[in-house]
């Protein structure tokens, strides 16, 4: 005689007194809103949810199909709807920012698929291009979708999402950068890019700098940074000598960007950030960039903390209390850090 097992149900269901139906872990007592007062709906919601705790291979889809019966238009929604319907929602200034992030291409794939058909794969490929900001439009979009009803359960469980805090600094890729420069069309602010990739210089000192500052025969750039007051200098490495060979040879070598205020020169870059495809990234993050170079290259604290304008015990240690730091090229780090690696390969 075979005998049946029987598994206890993991939710059950009850109607709190505004006539919304919520579901019960009953192992944990937790509780969440069902986000429906129709008796039906909310049994057969339940019963998928149960049915998917007791059989995985079901997962989500078994309860995101008994949503339909409440719901026809479901089988034909696609993520191109939820964000239109995000978009709807939100102020202009608010939709003018989604309606860029959602233009990218690396929302091509999910923009047709239909909610119903969609797994957490579809979102993982889009994890994988390893994008902050377009990941951050993501969870937004995905997190519309749940609060509205769109979709029954979570595409994607909490701890499987990149972990990403929009305090968190980071340096601007080197992809991210080539594509800017690939898709500039202006020679000033191309060369205006280069050379903060070079010098790791702030955006305000770098549109400050003068053909003057330079000093050929030593090969190196002096000038006082606007925010502190301190002198900088720094050696010209044979990539930056090409930037500088593009640019006037008298007065301030980014005429145009040196009109501009800072703020406008920030609110260009996201434009441009934006058309390549690329978000949550600023200006600023360009010194990111060459401090998180330097430290991978192995240039020293002292060079690179001096190069940044940071006042660190290193500098101090290594040269008198007002002598000036000569900032080596990165470059050189990086082409030894190179060779070390091929070495190691080998």
């Amino acid at each position: 005689m075979i005998q049946t097992m029987h598994m206890k149900a993991k939710y059950k269901l009850f109607r709190r007194d505004n006539g919304v139906f919520y579901r019960e872990d009953t192992d944990t007592g937790k509780q969440k809103s069902l986000r429906t007062r129709d008796e039906s709906a909310a049994t057969q919601l339940l019963n998928a949810l149960n049915e998917a705790h007791r059989q995985p291979a079901l997962n989500l889809h078994l309860a995101r199909a008994y949503l339909t019966a409440s719901d026809p238009a479901f089988f034909q929604r696609t993520w191109q709807d939820v964000m239109n319907q995000m978009q709807a929602r939100n102020k202009e200034s608010s939709r003018k920012r989604y309606t860029t992030a959602f233009k990218s291409d690396s929302f091509n794939a999910l923009r047709s698929k239909k909610l119903l058909e969609t797994t957490a794969a579809d979102f993982f490929a889009i994890f994988n291009e390893g994008k902050v900001g377009l990941i951050c439009f993501l969870k937004r979009l995905h997190n519309f979708a749940l609060r509205a009803g769109l979709i029954a359960l979570p595409m994607v469980a909490p701890d499987l999402w990149p972990k990403y805090d929009p305090k968190d600094r980071r340096g601007i890729t080197r992809e991210e950068h080539e594509t800017l420069l690939a898709q500039e069309k202006t020679a000033e602010w191309k060369l205006y890019l280069q050379l903060l990739w070079e010098t790791g210089a702030s955006q305000s000192d770098a549109a400050d700098f003068a053909a003057e500052d330079i000093d050929w025969p030593t090969r190196t750039i002096t000038y006082f940074r606007m925010k502190t007051g301190s002198t900088a200098q720094f050696s010209i490495s044979k990539k930056l000598e090409k930037v500088l060979n593009e640019l006037p040879t008298t007065g301030v070598l980014f005429p145009k960007l040196f009109k501009i205020t800072e703020s406008d020169r920030a609110s260009r870059f996201r434009r441009r950030c934006h058309k390549a495809g690329i978000f949550g990234v600023t200006l600023h993050f360009y010194r990111y960039a060459w401090a998180e170079r330097a430290y991978v290259a192995g240039m020293p604290e002292r060079f690179a903390q001096a190069a940044l304008g940071h006042n660190s015990k290193a500098v101090h240690h290594s040269y008198a209390k007002k002598a000036v730091v000569i900032v080596p090229p990165l470059e050189e780090y990086e082409k030894k850090q190179a060779v070390k690696a091929v070495v190691v390969k080998s």
